[in-house]
């Protein structure tokens, strides 16, 4: 599963760069070797922080499709599988980071500290925008497959440009590895060195096409024609995920430029609540999968540091069903946002014509904000 690339020095015909000393901390199947966990020196602590946050969103994610089954939601996209991948990636980032999401990345939003009954209103249809982008340094999620890829890049030149020491995060599903976004984005990101981490989460279904039938090799291998590595890894296991991101982001802060990490996974359940799995997939597809719990392997990994016991679990999973509750109550008492908020967050300096059109749509209201 591990797999680095060999690349050149940008802007010319350069001599080839070292082995992705990232890479080396794996073994053929995308894990972290001894080594790289020694290396990693990943706290008892942070990894029971991941793995109680793993617990939570997956009972959020289950709230959510509920919510939506009992018409509360309009569209609800079900993250299981995707535990270790958002969360470990979400935290092993610094607190000024930013990250550029994709529609299923819920648990990343919850780990950026979005309060989970705000994000509903989102699929709700209470609200265009539920948080700041600036205040959680995290993107709004994007429906448009791929569209943020580019914005992201653009963000992480910025930051350059800046001299500001800011890593940038963008995630994507492997399908959106196939759109001309993705691709002209990691050919700009590749040529002006961009302090940016692709993070595919590759859960081997575009809706109902497979992985075979989305990319011809491994996406992972594509970073090497724009100029900077690439590697696969088990998405599953949030140590390597932590691990990998964490070393990625560090690279980037440096200024050694981009990296793609391709996470693998498999999408447990539907695409969304609008997609029936059953017509294009067969148990028999997914069964291997289920072995591979996200949390269940968190677990593994706590009980081997004999830092997991069943107090331990117990209070997560009370945490867990109390959130969840509090998630309900916060998103049926949510009021639709003003109208007059879509015009909050396009601009930090909004210009004048903008400030014009937004002053005319206001008259225009009914009192109480009625269009």
């Amino acid at each position: 599963m591990a797999e680095t690339t060999t690349t050149r020095q940008p802007g010319g015909p350069g001599k080839a760069i070292p082995d992705d000393p990232i890479a080396a901390l794996l073994t053929a199947d995308g894990v972290l070797t001894a080594e790289g966990e020694r290396q990693a020196a990943i706290s008892d602590e942070r990894l029971r922080e991941l793995y109680r946050l793993m617990v939570l969103c997956r009972r959020l994610d289950t709230e959510g499709l509920n919510l939506q089954r009992q018409g509360e939601l309009g569209l609800w996209g079900p993250i299981a599988g995707h535990e270790a991948i958002q969360v470990a990636a979400a935290r092993a980032l610094a607190p000024t980071d930013w990250i550029f999401p994709y529609y299923r990345d819920f648990a990343m939003a919850v780990c950026r500290g979005i309060e989970p009954g705000l994000a509903m209103t989102w699929f709700r249809g209470l609200t265009h925008g539920a948080w700041s982008p600036q205040e959680h340094r995290f993107g709004p999620l994007i429906i448009s497959v791929g569209t943020q890829v580019p914005h992201a890049v653009g963000f992480a030149l910025g930051c350059k440009l800046d001299h500001d020491e800011t890593a940038v995060l963008v995630s994507f599903g492997e399908g959106a590895t196939s759109s001309g976004d993705w691709h002209e984005a990691m050919n700009f990101a590749g040529v002006f060195q961009a302090p940016i981490i692709f993070l595919c989460e590759n859960n081997q279904w575009a809706i109902s096409v497979p992985m075979a039938e989305e990319v011809a090799g491994r996406v992972a291998a594509r970073a090497a024609g724009y100029g900077f590595p690439g590697v696969r890894i088990d998405g599953t296991d949030a140590l390597t995920v932590y691990a990998i991101v964490r070393a990625a982001a560090d690279r980037a802060r440096r200024g050694e430029g981009p990296y793609l990490i391709e996470a693998l996974t498999y999408r447990i359940g539907p695409h969304t609540t609008s997609d029936d799995p059953t017509r294009y997939r067969a148990e028999a597809d997914f069964a291997p999968w289920r072995e591979k719990d996200p949390i269940a392997r968190c677990a593994a990994h706590l009980r081997a540091r004999a830092a997991f016991d069943d107090a331990f679990a117990q209070a997560t999973e009370r945490e867990a069903e109390e959130a969840a509750a509090a998630m309900r109550q916060t998103l049926l008492n949510a009021a639709p946002a003003h109208p007059g908020t879509v015009f909050d967050l396009v601009f930090a300096n909004p210009p004048d014509s903008l400030r014009r059109e937004r002053d005319e749509f206001l008259a225009a209201l009914e009192p109480g904000g009625t269009p």
